[in-house]
């Protein structure tokens, strides 16, 4: 099956007009004009451009918010960015690749290279989201103790650790020892003379991303589990002390007058309307919120990655091998570095409110158009100033009461 795949390949791809026989790994869209893969190049330079601009914002809110780079979750979000944003980066090679601009390269060469890069990079990316739920499940089961157990020398030594783990784990296909994923196979060395390996794919699975996928799935469902108790605890003490706050003033003062019973209830009545965004929640709310939380983590990850691993390990077996489902399952792994920046920055409310802060200087600016410097002091005075009594001090550790169960 594979042999006739590639023969397919090889005759598709044959154009007798031309020496060097244009590759179009889809077999389709390929434009006579500008002698290339349209429908290829569109969708790479697509998620290249989507990859870059939103792991750029990220990377500059955080830069110009030094209070949300304070937080231990933060350093695990920014090496997201920066190596979400090396892949958008390094995905410029197939671009320029199809657009016949990388001819004069020895493929081959070219080829390890890329794989290698891509892959190590979206190894720390899925690492590090690894460690940002292993964070979150110590700050709730643990909040005592956190900050003494998720020290900033202990984070950089991680970050280090997670660099050097993903560079060496990758290590072997570099030097000839299988074939790292990532590739896309939008060269035709790396689809038709790169051959897989089935050794070196388990190797892969059972090092990185096996163990990537539990921690996940275990840290989350414990989070969400954590939380739901949490709040079934809340909704049973505001049940049981509710019918005491609305009978004990009045049982304690029986000999008062109609007016003052009226004035006590009408301040009660005032009291549970302004507290009842708070009565509520605790009964569905925090379910509803954390529960969507948690699917949308989850379903994310795995609706971007589980159709690449399965695909990795059927032709790695040589059970099943197609041109198509190698470009798509490699990009749709892709595009997880542009997803990252969404799901895990934008679910930050303290982010949210840097970029919201962000969006409207830079609109405030766009009108006035004093000086860079001044817009930068200005920006952080007001970045500074919408953090505080938000319970975002992150200088001494001090975190608001809903942070403990913020996913």
């Amino acid at each position: 099956m594979i042999n006739s795949s590639l023969d397919s390949l090889n005759q598709t791809s044959a154009v007798p007009s031309n020496l060097s026989a244009p590759f179009c790994l889809l077999q389709i869209g390929y434009s006579q004009i500008f002698t290339t893969c349209i429908l290829e190049v569109s969708i790479i330079l697509l998620l290249t451009v989507l990859i870059i601009s939103g792991n750029l914002v990220v990377i500059f809110v955080f830069h110009c918010a030094p209070l949300l780079s304070q937080h231990t979750t933060s350093a695990f979000i920014q090496t997201m960015a920066y190596a979400d944003l090396l892949v958008g980066v390094s995905c410029l090679f197939p671009s320029l690749s199809l657009l016949h601009h990388l001819q004069g390269l020895d493929p081959r060469l070219t080829c390890q290279v890329f794989g290698y890069m891509v892959s190590v990079l979206k190894s720390v990316s899925m690492v590090s989201l690894a460690c940002v739920s292993v964070d979150r499940y110590i700050a709730i089961t643990r909040p005592l103790t956190y900050a003494s157990l998720v020290t900033p020398c202990r984070v950089r030594c991680c970050i280090v650790l997670i660099w050097l783990y993903s560079a060496l784990v990758f290590l072997p296909a570099f030097l000839g020892w299988g074939k790292p994923g990532y590739h896309g196979d939008v060269v035709e060395w790396c689809a038709v003379q790169w051959r897989t390996s089935p050794a070196f794919t388990g190797f892969i699975v059972a090092l990185l991303y096996a163990p990537a996928a539990l921690t996940v799935c275990f840290t989350y469902a414990n989070i969400f589990k954590i939380c739901r108790q949490h709040t079934r605890e809340i909704s049973e003490r505001h049940a049981r002390y509710r019918p005491q706050q609305l009978q004990g003033p009045g049982a304690k003062d029986s000999g008062a007058t109609v007016q003052g019973k009226f004035s006590h209830l009408s301040q009660l009545q005032k009291h549970h309307r302004h507290q009842a965004q708070y009565q509520q929640p605790p009964s569905t709310y925090p379910d509803k919120r954390y529960a969507m939380v948690l699917f949308r983590i989850t379903s994310v990850f795995y609706i971007l990655w589980l159709p690449y691993i399965l695909y990795f390990l059927l032709e790695s077996g040589g059970i099943y091998h197609h041109p198509a489902a190698s470009f798509f399952t490699t990009w749709l792994a892709i595009s997880n570095s542009f997803c990252n920046c969404l799901i895990y920055s934008l679910s930050n409310s303290a982010f949210r409110k840097g970029l919201k802060r962000l969006c409207s200087f830079c609109l405030q600016r766009s009108g006035t158009g004093f000086g860079v410097r001044n817009s930068k002091k200005a920006f952080l005075t007001s970045v500074e100033k919408g953090y505080a009594g938000s319970g975002y001090e992150y200088g001494h550790k001090t975190f608001g009461l809903g942070t403990t169960c913020h996913v």
